[in-house]
């Protein structure tokens, strides 16, 4: 390793991770973005890179490090230095009244000064600080000792892995999860058919106590700091020291206040109660505390709860409405969800006047017939939900709700696979998926027609040029040139990217096609066995499931998806346009590659990755993404990374991009 080009990289990662850790904070804290997303993933992607090449060069405060580690088996447990206890609840200003009483009969004083911030919906964390470094984190636990989920916080930006000052110190927050994010967590994860979460607080928790970091990495935390445990500060408020904390680049809540007496705390909690549906999180309450560090201390704490707070927890609001219809929305999935259509009804500062039931088993579990008087209220504030039927006020009039037996965008036959709760259309062309599935069937990993992005597949679909992915083949330039926002120029390149992508081999098209969990690798396995799209359509699940990593579930989506008769129309249009219905068997003239196993590592100049990697699937090879005892090649292109050093230490062959077209004979 030549000495200057080391040097070069170290400054260059150090520089780097300051600008890194600079925009973090600016989104994620100060919510004040200078760059767009696509130049920060450029800015942590040189990182990586030169942290690949130079392992010594990454220290535990990289933020390389915040995408998770390996996933745990278990969590250990990490000891509080100092307890985490809970906090003593009051549900009204008469309690507020006594907590005072008592505060000051214990202090001898008159009137005390109070510091009231909110009271987050999350889950507590503390995080241990040393020397500046972040070096541990858990959960609250019993007060005493909590579960390690240093991992999964890690992961949250707003989280710096180092302070500005070389402190050592716990933190005390809470981890949460905003509520626009969990609107769209919910719904991703709906149209996934997978299960959604209650609340943001429950989505928050499940997240944070994942035994895969790298799970946690892709959940939206956010957290905010409010305390402190064992620390060496010499401040001597609570409102000092949110001040202090947020002078160290650390998350702190804006919206906190220092009340004199119990009528000014009253009215600050009326306030938010009134004013808690337009924050961005949730909030079930109000922390009151008594903001003298040193009145802290003399009062001192019971078994459980500090004497000097308490927290005002507001009433969730319920209101009786009524079922008015259920109605179905098809989602860009095919997901079928039914929701109620309310009579409309104030709630935590909106109007609500429809609640998801998500599925017909919820519908079936809880009752809900249309008419029916329901109590109604928000799920952490922001979704509404039916939370039970007011049975006794029924009059007979009620309607019992089927789920319907045809898709209502396009009339084709609704279906329930195995393992889901969601009822789906699995038709090509129904217009309420049209736009992604086009996107899909374009995308690199499919067929890969350049030029052929969301806003193109929007204007396709509005101008009634496609009504399936059929319809893209039949598609000319002038069609396309008269389209707003197309120039003549980008309307021959589509074309010509049309025409290129119908040679794909049949492993790409059955991945483009969208078949539920089929995704790249079940495409490949059922194109290699098979053969041919025919013989793909005709296989029955027995046969399907014989194919090794083919389970049930993946069989009865594919057989589920050539048996309906709008599936057999958009193939025929295919197959008529010229489109490739057949796999490439390996070539004998290279079976010597048949079986070797590739990995690929670092910038191809004539290919990307994912091309390289099908030219050798092609001949019969496979590819990994790891490098193992078991790999016969890596392929090294530009800046290779740890992958390199790991190839030599275990002997592995390793070829540059020219060795890699010799042996493939192009």
């Amino acid at each position: 390793m030549a000495g200057t080009d080391f040097e070069e990289a170290r400054k260059k990662a150090e520089a780097l991770r300051r600008e890194i850790d600079e925009h973090n904070y600016r989104y994620h804290v100060l919510d004040q973005p200078e760059i767009d997303d696509y130049a920060f993933d450029m800015l942590m992607r040189d990182l990586i890179n030169l942290e690949e090449t130079y392992p010594e060069l990454r220290p535990p405060d990289s933020p390389s490090l915040r995408v998770g580690g390996e996933p745990l088996k278990a969590f250990s447990t990490l000891e509080h230095r100092v307890p985490m206890l809970g906090l003593d609840n009051a549900f009204s200003e008469e309690e507020i009244k006594d907590f005072d009483a008592r505060v000051r009969k214990l202090s001898g004083l008159e009137i005390i000064d109070y510091f009231c911030e909110m009271k987050f919906d999350g889950l507590a964390v503390s995080l241990r600080y040393e020397d500046g470094l972040f070096i541990s984190g858990s959960t609250r636990g019993d007060g005493f000792t909590g579960e390690d989920i240093t991992g999964n916080l890690r992961t949250i930006r707003q989280i710096p892995l180092k302070l500005e000052e070389p402190l050592t110190l716990e933190l005390r927050g809470e981890v949460y999860i905003n509520k626009k994010d969990f609107i769209k967590m919910n719904r991703d994860r709906e149209e996934q058919g997978q299960t959604i979460f209650a609340n943001p607080r429950n989505a928050a928790a499940g997240s944070v106590r994942q035994l895969d970091p790298r799970l946690a990495a892709t959940r939206p935390l956010r957290i905010f700091i409010y305390g402190l445990g064992e620390h060496g500060l010499k401040v001597s408020t609570q409102a000092e020291l949110l001040d202090y904390i947020a002078g160290l680049r650390l998350p702190v809540n804006d919206n906190r206040a220092i009340c004199r007496g119990t009528e000014a705390v009253w009215n600050y909690c009326l306030r938010w109660q009134e004013e808690r549906s337009n924050l961005p999180y949730d909030i079930d309450g109000v922390v009151i505390k008594v903001n003298d560090l040193a009145l802290q201390k003399i009062l001192g704490n019971t078994a459980r709860s500090p004497r000097w707070a308490v927290a005002f927890k507001y009433a969730p609001e319920e209101k009786m409405s009524r079922v008015l219809d259920i109605i179905v929305n098809v989602g860009r999935t095919g997901a079928i969800t039914p929701v109620a259509l309310l009579e409309p009804v104030a709630l935590s500062g909106t109007i609500v006047q429809r609640a998801s039931l998500h599925n017909e088993d919820l519908v079936r579990e809880k009752g809900i017939m249309i008419g029916d008087m329901v109590v109604v209220r928000k799920a952490g504030e922001i979704i509404p939900e039916i939370i039970r039927v007011a049975e006794n006020l029924r009059t007979g009039k009620e309607q019992e709700f089927n789920m319907p037996r045809h898709c209502p965008s396009c009339g084709s036959d609704t279906v329930r696979l195995s393992g889901e709760a969601a009822l789906r259309c699995l038709n090509l062309s129904c217009p309420a998926q049209l736009v992604e599935k086009l996107v899909h069937f374009a995308s690199r990993k499919a067929m890969d027609i350049e030029g052929m992005g969301p806003s193109v597949a929007e204007l396709l679909y509005h101008h009634n040029l496609v009504r399936d992915v059929g319809d893209l083949y039949y598609l000319n330039s002038g069609q396309l040139a008269e389209l707003p926002r197309m120039a003549e120029k980008s309307a021959e390149n589509l074309i010509n990217s049309l025409e290129k992508s119908k040679g794909n081999p049949l492993r790409r098209l059955l991945f483009g096609l969208g078949i539920r969990f089929v995704g790249e690798k079940a495409s490949r396995l059922l194109a290699e066995h098979f053969g041919e799209l025919k013989a793909i359509g005709e296989a029955g699940l027995e046969e399907i499931t014989e194919i090794d990593e083919i389970g049930p579930k993946i069989a009865e989506a594919v057989v589920s998806f050539f048996k309906m008769a709008e599936t057999g129309l958009v193939l025929e249009k295919l197959e008529k346009a010229g489109v490739n219905f057949t796999e490439p068997t390996p070539e004998k003239t290279n079976s010597e590659l048949t079986g070797k196993v590739f990995v690929f590592s670092g910038s191809l100049e004539r290919f990307r990755r994912d091309q390289a990697a099908s030219l050798v699937e092609d001949k019969g090879a496979k590819v990994s993404s790891s490098v193992s005892s078991k790999t016969d090649y890596l392929v090294a292109g530009d800046e290779p990374g740890s992958k390199l050093t790991k190839a030599r230490e275990l002997g592995v062959a390793v070829i540059d991009e020219n060795q890699f077209i010799k042996m493939l004979n192009l």
